[in-house]
């Protein structure tokens, strides 16, 4: 029996902001099924959503129910997501997104799989946490996220706060700019680290407003040149955990997660908790102060880039 369902399902709302030239903000949902128990995924998923709208632009959510990819998922689906078990809800970058389809299967867009729905339905913007990166001992076991190959291939701007703290992050910027990412400083010249302000690592370039970003990206999209920036915002002030903090209860995740044998997709949420509990759960609150900044600044740039034709 063939299914004649779209491809991907864009709701009325996101096409129509599409197709007026209008501000649209995507936003990836593994955080609503992996990141964050019930109901508080549910209460930041719509936060970040209401904080887009506020910011002028359109929110649009994006995941899989029952094998269909959505792109602004309802109320009930961000629902559904947060409610369903994790291991009901397939973690999804673009190798997974075709397996949840054929199977009818719920997924949780990462921020590679969110980018791959973006690129096929015409959406420039995205706003995260934190994007995945080269992992620590990677030249060992080549734990590399999925997230830096769709950034190298999508003419998008992802807006975060750097990479998760968990990951070798002087690697990360090194496979960035070997694939062409520019690192754009938003009011800062050192890319951000997750959790804190500064890493030591100077970005592409600073950038001081929403509009001078968006000028970069359109520079290189209309050129030919250009596939997907990275914004990096810092953490909001009086929000941020010291880097030396956040090494010493890594060390102690690591080695657990070495014993255990954890691998691939199981890492980061494994190596996120074991910092929550180390830092006596101040970790997740600087966790969602960034992705609420993250997404008022993702807004900002949406709306910039609508103004110059982008």
């Amino acid at each position: 029996m063939s299914d004649h369902r779209p491809a991907i399902q864009v709701v009325d709302e996101v096409r129509a902001a599409l197709d007026e030239g209008r501000p649209v903000v995507a936003l990836e949902s593994t955080l609503i099924s992996h990141g964050l128990p019930h109901p508080r995924n549910l209460e930041i998923a719509r936060r970040l959503e209401a904080v887009v709208r506020a910011g002028g632009a359109t929110p649009a959510t994006c995941g899989i129910i029952s094998g269909q990819p959505i792109v602004g998922l309802s109320a009930a689906e961000l629902e559904t997501l947060a409610t369903a078990s994790a291991g009901t809800v397939r973690k999804c970058s673009r190798r997974d997104i075709a397996v949840a389809v054929a199977r009818g299967e719920h997924g949780a867009t990462t921020v590679a799989g969110t980018l791959t729905l973006m690129g096929l339905t015409g959406l420039r913007v995205l706003a995260t946490g934190g994007i995945g990166g080269v992992h620590r001992g990677a030249e060992l076991t080549f734990d590399i996220s999925g997230d830096l190959v769709e950034l190298a291939r999508s003419q998008a701007i992802v807006v975060c706060a750097g990479a998760k703290a968990l990951l070798d992050l002087p690697r990360t910027v090194e496979v960035l700019e070997t694939a062409g990412v520019p690192i754009l400083g938003w009011q800062t010249d050192e890319l951000p680290a997750f959790y804190a302000a500064a890493s030591g690592l100077p970005v592409t370039a600073r950038v001081e407003t929403a509009g001078d970003a968006a000028r970069i990206a359109l520079a290189g999209w209309r050129l030919g040149t250009g596939a997907g920036v990275l914004v990096g915002v810092p953490p909001p002030a009086g929000q941020t955990l010291e880097n030396e903090r956040i090494e010493l209860a890594l060390a102690d995740a690591l080695a657990e997660a070495e014993r255990r044998g954890l691998r691939g997709p199981a890492t980061t949420p494994f190596l996120l908790s074991a910092i929550a509990e180390a830092t006596g759960g101040e970790s997740i609150a600087a966790n969602l102060a960034l992705l609420e900044n993250n997404a008022r600044v993702g807004a900002e740039i949406a709306v910039g880039l609508a103004r110059l034709g982008g």
